[in-house]
């Protein structure tokens, strides 16, 4: 739910901080006090268009925040987390409106474009009475109010897995169906590219081998003649090889240490100099001696890799892919050479998934005609409560032609203001009041399933008065027993019902006009509502009617717990 509310250099609000609570708060004040400013502002932080005219004269930004509680709200909390915009159970929304009319968007503090704010607001906040954030007059959020009534989650869920698992197969079968439309003269490519992979038989890492390989070929002699005069250099000549010279100084080394210790590390190091000579001999002794000067072990070789590289460049890849290239091809020709039987399995399989999402749907169509029939008739009798006597509401289901992820059918509403009128879509009710009620109607009936916490309110009570502003007003006190409601009202049978109450004030200097709006307590309510009972002047008994009204209402309230 909304908590707090900061508004900076707005129309005519200088600074406003609100923080507000849980069920029904009015908003009331004077004609022309600027009671639907709040209403604005909440617009924007939900992704209004922006427009620079909305700054206070004098001013260079407007600036507006929002703090959302969304201990409630999971699917908020979810939205978040996707995109790492976690708020640990609150959510901060903020808008800043330059004077180029540009706006900058944050939501937790990252910066983010207009389009989130609109995406995250279809969570938090629904303004009735005007056609921006009505969710009721989008047909997905319809048929989701009528499951969410109904209690249609889990077979929803359901229905779409259902569809899911049944498209899967059908694409799979598809793709099958043109694979074997090719299938003779694929086999027989096929086959013709495996019995030249084959015929090569290349193993995983063997063109790396062969190329080392082909290299110390060609280059046997050289490395005959290079490790042969090292080895004579080290060893085996006898004209003083390395290892005589070692020998020959650690010697003289031994001779000298007897007389100086400190020349025993340097002897040390001389006789370990000598092993590796030694060592190093041997290693290379055996490296020459085992060196083949065999052309035709090279051309056998240079053979294999020319076939392998002259393969490899038909089908467009490096000689070393061929080993995985020859395995994808078994793995196909395995696929075609066995697909009638794969064929056969995947038709009954897509048999079987459409069976099992027909049973579903059909099952989730029965619940949703017997929701739509009560949710109708429910609905119509409220707006007969709601000063729309003979007016009807119908939730229409038609059938699809073909199946949906959300089932077999749409969902609209449809509604008939006055009597003899025929039921039009909800979407094209021209009147902002009447589909203000309308919508108080449909939110009062369904609350317990609708998911939106925050519910607004503006011109809900246009064109009516008396005993059906009354009644608008316990219908918003009810709902707002376990929702989050605001009501832009100036209609004291409306305002009396209220949980708490704000009073919006304009006041001038003469040179400037600000906005103000302030909680009111108690005394202070009856005294707003005795003013719009009678005007200016106070009486006693409008005074007295006022405070009648405020009780009466909280007492109704007592009754109902």
């Amino acid at each position: 739910m909304l908590t707090q509310l900061r508004i900076r250099d707005f129309a005519i609000v200088e600074t406003l901080d609100l923080e507000l609570a849980t069920g029904m708060t009015a908003v009331t004040g004077e004609t022309g006090a600027g009671k639907s400013i709040l209403v604005d502002a909440i617009g924007l932080l939900l992704g209004d268009r922006a427009d620079s005219s909305t700054i206070r004269h004098g001013a260079e930004r407007a600036d507006i925040s929002a703090v959302f509680d969304l201990d409630t709200l999971p699917v908020a909390r979810t939205w978040l987390a996707e995109r790492d915009l976690n708020g640990e159970g609150e959510c901060h929304l903020r808008r800043v409106i330059a004077g180029n009319g540009r706006s900058r968007n944050y939501i937790n503090g990252v910066p983010q474009p207009a389009q989130a704010l609109r995406e995250l607001g279809e969570w938090l906040v629904d303004i009735h009475g005007q056609h921006e954030h009505q969710s009721l007059l989008r047909r997905e959020a319809q048929r989701q109010l009528l499951d969410d009534y109904a209690g249609n989650a889990a077979l929803v869920a359901e229905v779409a897995e259902h569809y899911r698992t049944w498209n899967r197969l059908r694409q799979a079968l598809r793709d099958l169906r043109q694979a074997s439309s090719e299938r003779d003269a694929r086999l027989d490519i096929l086959r013709y590219h495996l019995k030249e992979l084959a015929a090569l038989n290349l193993v995983e890492g063997e063109i790396a081998e062969l190329e080392s390989e082909q290299r110390r070929l060609a280059n046997a002699s050289q490395l005959i003649d290079t490790g042969q005069r090292l080895l004579n250099q080290l060893s085996e000549s006898d004209e003083g090889t390395v290892a005589d010279q070692l020998s020959h100084g650690l010697r003289e080394l031994d001779t000298l240490s007897r007389l100086d210790a400190r020349l025993t590390p340097i002897s040390e190091l001389l006789s370990a100099a000598l092993i590796q000579v030694q060592e190093a001999s041997g290693e290379l002794r055996g490296y020459v001696q085992a060196l083949d000067l065999d052309p035709d072990h090279l051309a056998g070789v240079e053979q294999r890799l020319t076939a392998a590289h002259q393969l490899a460049r038909k089908h467009r890849l490096d000689a070393g892919e061929l080993p995985v290239l020859q395995a994808r091809f078994e793995a196909e020709l395995d696929t075609l050479e066995h697909s009638e039987t794969r064929l056969d399995d995947l038709q009954q399989a897509v048999k079987m998934a459409r069976a099992a999402y027909q049973e579903s749907a059909d099952q989730l169509s029965v619940r949703r005609t017997t929701a739509a029939r009560e949710l109708s008739e429910r609905v119509s009798q409220a707006l007969a409560e709601l000063g729309m006597p003979g007016g009807r509401f119908a939730m229409t289901l038609e059938r699809l032609d073909k199946p949906t992820p959300g089932g077999l059918e749409t969902v609209e509403f449809q509604v008939s203001a006055n009597p003899g009128q025929p039921l039009r879509p909800l979407a094209k009710v021209a009147s902002g009041g009447e589909l203000s009620r309308i919508s108080l109607a449909i939110q009062v009936i369904t609350a317990r399933a609708a998911r939106i916490p925050t519910l607004i309110f503006d011109e809900v009570d246009s064109g009516i008065g008396g005993g059906v502003a009354e009644v608008v007003g316990r219908q918003l006190r009810t709902l707002g027993g376990n929702r989050q409601v605001l009501c832009v009202t100036h209609l004291p049978q409306v305002a009396a019902q209220a949980h708490q109450q704000l009073k919006v004030e304009k006041r001038t200097d003469g040179e400037t006009t600000h906005t103000g709006v302030q909680p009111l307590a108690t005394g202070e309510r009856i005294t707003e509502i005795a003013r719009m009972l009678g005007g200016l002047e106070l009486t006693a008994n409008t005074l007295a009617h006022a405070r009648e009204m405020v009780e009466k209402a909280a007492l109704s309230t007592t009754e109902e717990d």
